[in-house]
């Protein structure tokens, strides 16, 4: 069988906080759609070098300084390719279509994933997800609305970017009327928020929704539209399978270490968690025992960042 093809992209960042996509040309595959400048590494090329190269030649930039990113498997039809994505944070000159190809400079958050070829959508995705992602404690009772307003309206605040509403002892209607109100504010701040497997109360108030793994199962495409952020609550290699062909934009990966809640679940441990994260095709946050100062550990093992329950709301 053949080696996948591997393919650089840089994603260069400017002091605005924007990121460079070029327009794919007419007559190649994929014409119209965008995606992050780069092409394909040539045999005995290193990676850094080749995207040096493929820079240079499509913009005129000579690379400065860049960083991995991501490294997307993916499938168009009969070929297979290896994306190679690196944060570019340094280069000489200025960016130009040197191959008559469009150019954009976009807020990434402000970007919309359908106009991306397949496959960079996974890239876009890390750009716009935060290092830190906040999950309700189950055992909240309904009687404590007022307190978790509070709580999460002061972690929107002081910079939590994506906060899961998992609220099981709640009636369902009482979780969608704390998301509505807390909507204004996370819009303000520019903060995500899902919805734990309801995906029609997603659908209703236009946020995002983080699937169970029985969802995951259950599905046969994608149940929000691509501006509605969907994570997927994963264990094993076959769920992240599932999440990727249903078109999730991040899923968590439980249990990384041993938890409290869940004193039964074999953990994952740090080789095997990367193992999988690195063949997903997604970022995927460390779930199970985690708190905030295990980020630089996660993020070393592949992790988009850190998810939580307990570890992230004490302080708050």
């Amino acid at each position: 069988m053949a080696s996948p093809l591997h393919v650089l992209a840089g994603a260069l960042h400017d002091s605005a906080g924007r990121v460079l996509l070029a327009e794919r040309p007419a007559g190649k595959h994929l014409a119209g759609l965008w995606e992050f400048p780069g092409g394909k590494r040539e045999p005995g090329e290193a990676p850094l070098a080749a995207l040096a190269r493929e820079l240079d030649e499509e913009l005129g930039i000579a690379l400065v300084e860049a960083a991995p990113l991501i490294r997307v498997p993916w499938r168009y039809h009969e070929r297979e390719l290896l994306l190679d994505a690196w944060c570019v944070t340094r280069w000489r000159g200025e960016p130009r279509p040197l191959e008559g190809q469009g150019l954009q400079w976009c807020v990434p958050a402000q970007a919309d994933p359908a106009t991306l070829a397949p496959a960079d959508r996974a890239i876009l995705q890390v750009l716009r997800l935060p290092p830190h992602y906040l999950i309700t404690p189950a055992e909240a009772l309904p009687a404590e609305r007022e307190p978790w307003f509070g709580r999460i309206a002061r972690a929107i605040e002081a910079g939590e970017r994506l906060v899961q509403l998992r609220l099981p002892l709640w009636p369902r209607e009482a979780v969608r009327e704390l998301a509505a109100r807390l909507l204004p504010l996370a819009r303000e701040c520019g903060a995500q928020l899902l919805l734990n497997a309801d995906v029609e109360g997603a659908r209703e108030l236009g946020i995002g929704v983080q699937l169970t793994g029985a969802q995951l199962a259950g599905l046969g495409e994608r149940p929000l539209p691509l501006q509605q952020v969907v994570g997927s609550s994963c264990h094993d290699a076959v769920q992240l399978a599932q999440a990727l062909r249903l078109g999730a934009d991040f899923a968590t990966l439980s249990p990384v270490a041993a938890t409290a809640s869940h004193p039964q679940a074999q953990p994952l441990g740090w080789a095997p968690f990367q193992a999988l994260a690195e063949a997903a095709a997604m970022p995927v946050y460390a779930l199970g025992g985690m708190t905030p100062a295990q980020l630089a550990q996660a993020r070393a093992a592949g992790a988009q960042g850190v998810a939580g329950i307990r570890g992230f709301w004490s302080a708050s």
